[in-house]
């Protein structure tokens, strides 16, 4: 199916409202259940337009007799499809498939990565034996790690294994552990950062600590001083969304190259490098859970990668020099 367009003419009731108010009410006509948070996304999308004109602001307030146009994209799959992809599995058996995962690659399909995910490679490499506790979209997944994060992730194979997975996360007995390299040294050079994180206020696409969100708790250690930036080995004690980055960034040590949390070093011994990475150096570098099947204590473990192996080559190098 191809893409469609509605015109839409504000009618003396709407004049002065809001334009994504305004235009989702005049769009239920045509198009039933178009809500007013899909005509935000839409808009996001750069698909209203008046004259010609893309509208980029949902604040922008209508006038009886415009005529508006919204593109409506073409439905989209309700259901993944198989993608061959090449996977780096650790381990496999009849109830999970340990994967390291390299940075780049999206977990689950989402508005905007809608194929060439790690589902979409599972289902090719599984078929339709995976879990379907998370749902069509996200078959197996018991957790995810961030798109340009690297590393670690445990896929469940069967609903009992998801089951006791998910179990595991609830209660925190399975451990992950993440490497990370950040701006400068933290403070002490162990400890633990115990600050709830909730959807931010001022952009709602980011997270943020703050007093209304959820309990999170991160512990660390410095694991090399490189006195511009710091190997640091994180544990997660809770599981928010983008929890080692926001409370890094909170002690004011953002991880480097995070585009989100993070900020450029400052100085003449900033190495360009660091300045110029081009993603999050973050890696989740060990896995220990209970085998869903056998009851049993396993661990898992990974290398840091090699776009993160040059950083660590280059600080060294300065260091010494």
């Amino acid at each position: 199916m191809t893409a469609r367009a509605l015109l839409l003419t504000v009618t003396p009731d709407l004049d002065n409202q809001r334009v994504d108010k305004a235009v989702a009410a005049l769009a239920s006509a045509h198009e039933p259940g178009l809500s007013r948070a899909r005509v935000q996304t839409l808009l996001a999308e750069g698909r209203l337009s008046l004259n010609g004109a893309v509208v980029d602001s949902a604040k922008r307030k209508v006038k009886n007799g415009e005529t508006y146009r919204l593109e409506l994209p073409p439905p989209e799959r309700a259901e993944p499809e198989a993608q061959a992809m090449n996977l780096k599995i650790i381990h496999e058996d009849k109830s999970v498939i340990v994967i390291d995962k390299q940075a780049g690659l999206v977990v689950h399909p989402a508005p905007g990565n809608r194929d060439k995910t790690l589902v979409n490679a599972l289902l090719a490499h599984c078929g339709d034996t995976l879990s379907g506790i998370g749902g069509v979209a996200r078959p197996g997944i018991v957790h995810r790690l961030d798109k340009d994060t690297s590393g670690l992730m445990v896929v469940a194979k069967n609903d009992a294994a998801h089951q006791a997975l998910a179990a595991q996360f609830a209660d925190r007995s399975l451990s992950r552990t993440y490497q990370a390299l950040v701006w400068g040294v933290p403070t002490p050079p162990t400890g633990s950062i115990d600050a709830p994180i909730g959807r931010s206020t001022k952009d709602r696409k980011k997270m943020a600590v703050t007093g209304k969100g959820r309990p999170a708790l991160t512990h660390y250690k410095v694991v090399v001083d490189y006195g511009i930036a710091s190997l640091v080995e994180c544990k997660l004690a809770s599981g928010r969304t983008h929890q080692i980055r926001v409370h890094l960034a909170h002690i004011k040590h953002p991880v480097i190259g995070d585009p989100v949390y993070g900020r450029r070093g400052a100085g003449k011994k900033t190495l360009e490098v660091l300045q110029k990475f081009p993603r999050q150096a973050l890696h989740a570098t060990a896995l220990q859970f209970v085998h869903p099947r056998t009851g049993k204590m396993v661990e898992f473990a990974s290398q840091l990668p090699k776009d993160m192996q040059a950083l660590i080559k280059a600080l060294d190098k300065a260091q010494k020099a």
